[in-house]
C-alpha cells in the first residue's frame, strides 16, 4: 500500500463514502509542505504531506481550523482527517475553488467579528508553529508578559542561537523592557486571532467570499493580527475602512502595529537567513525612538 492508497481508505472511513483517487496534482502550498489536491472525478480534496516529524503541526493546524469554523465568521476549509503513513504526516482538507476576486468589505467586518471572539486567557491548550517555527501557547494572563515570553522573546532567543547576536539582541532587550508604554492606550482582549494572515494565507470562492487558511492560531491582541494584514502588501483600503468601522482601533495602533510585526521579521530572519536582519534592526529602532 502506498500513501495514495492509505488516504483513500483514511477519506472513505471519515465520509463515509467511497473514494478512488482517479487523479492527484501537485499544488501550491507554500515552501514548508508538499501540496496536491486529489479527485475522484466527483469529489476533491486538498492535502498537505511532511516529513512525520511534523505531525503534531497538522493536527495543531485541523485543530485550529475547527475552532475557527465555530466562530461563523471567516470561511476556512474543512479539516477532514490527519495522520501518519510509512514516515510521512498529512493533513486533508476541504478543496475549495479560491478563483474569486475577495468581498474585502466583506472581510474587513467578518475578521472583526473573529476577533470579536473572546477568552479568559491569552495563548491556546496547545502549541504549534508559525511557519515551522514553534510557536508556544501556554496560556497566560498578563499580555505583555505573553509577548515578552511566548513571541518575541522566544524569536530572539532563537535568533541568537542562529548566530544573531549583538544590536538585534541589544535592541530587543530595550524593546521588551519597554514594552508597557506602548499600551497606555490600549488594553487588549484575548481574541481568536489568526496568527499569520498575509496576502498568501486568503483568497476567495467564485462569489468573493473570503477564505482564509494555514493558521498560526491562538488567543490574543486582535491589533497583532491586524498589524500581520499590512507587512507584505496589505489588504487595501476597503479592507481596513470595514474593520475600523466594525470596531475602531484604539489610539497608538500605528506604532503597535510596527512593534507587533518586528516579531514575524524576526522570525523570517530565523527561516530563511540575513536578508532580514537590517529590516528587523531597522523597525526596533523606529519603535524605541518613537516611544
Amino acid at each position: 500500500m502506498d500513501i495514495w492508497q492509505h488516504l483513500e481508505r483514511q477519506i472513505e472511513q471519515v465520509s463515509g463514502r467511497c473514494f478512488h483517487i482517479h487523479h492527484h496534482q501537485s499544488v501550491s502550498g507554500g515552501c514548508i509542505n508538499s501540496a496536491f489536491r486529489v479527485t475522484d472525478q466527483k469529489q476533491s480534496y486538498f492535502i498537505k504531506t511532511n516529513n512525520a516529524r511534523f505531525a503534531y503541526m497538522f493536527e495543531a493546524e485541523a485543530e485550529a481550523l475547527r475552532e475557527m469554523a465555530a466562530s461563523k465568521t471567516v470561511r476556512v476549509p474543512e479539516p477532514v482527517c490527519y495522520g501518519e503513513f510509512d514516515g510521512q504526516c498529512y493533513l486533508v482538507l476541504e478543496y475549495l475553488d479560491l478563483g474569486g476576486g475577495a468581498d474585502m468589505e466583506a472581510f474587513g467586518r467578518q475578521f472583526a467579528a473573529m476577533h470579536a471572539v473572546v477568552q479568559d486567557r491569552f495563548g491556546w491548550h496547545i502549541d504549534n508553529t508559525i511557519g515551522s517555527t514553534p510557536q508556544p501557547n501556554t496560556p497566560g494572563d498578563d499580555w505583555i508578559e505573553f509577548w515578552r515570553e511566548q513571541r518575541l522573546g522566544f524569536q530572539l532567543r532563537t535568533a541568537a542561537k542562529n548566530g544573531y547576536g549583538g544590536e538585534l539582541q541589544r535592541l530587543g532587550e530595550r524593546l521588551l523592557a519597554d514594552m508597557p508604554a506602548l499600551f497606555a492606550s490600549h488594553q487588549p482582549q484575548a481574541s481568536m486571532l489568526h496568527g499569520d494572515l498575509w496576502s498568501g494565507n486568503y483568497g476567495a470562492l467564485r462569489d468573493g467570499s473570503p477564505v482564509i487558511f494555514d493558521p498560526a492560531f491562538y488567543y490574543g491582541d486582535r491589533e497583532a493580527d491586524l498589524a500581520m494584514t499590512g507587512l507584505f502588501g496589505g489588504f487595501g483600503g476597503r479592507f481596513y475602512a470595514a474593520y475600523n468601522e466594525a470596531w475602531p482601533l484604539d489610539d497608538g495602533y500605528e506604532l503597535r502595529r510596527t512593534f507587533y510585526n518586528v516579531y514575524h521579521i524576526i522570525n523570517h530572519l530565523n527561516l530563511f537567513g540575513g536578508g532580514y536582519h537590517g529590516q528587523a534592526i531597522g523597525m526596533m529602532e523606529q519603535v524605541l525612538s518613537e516611544l
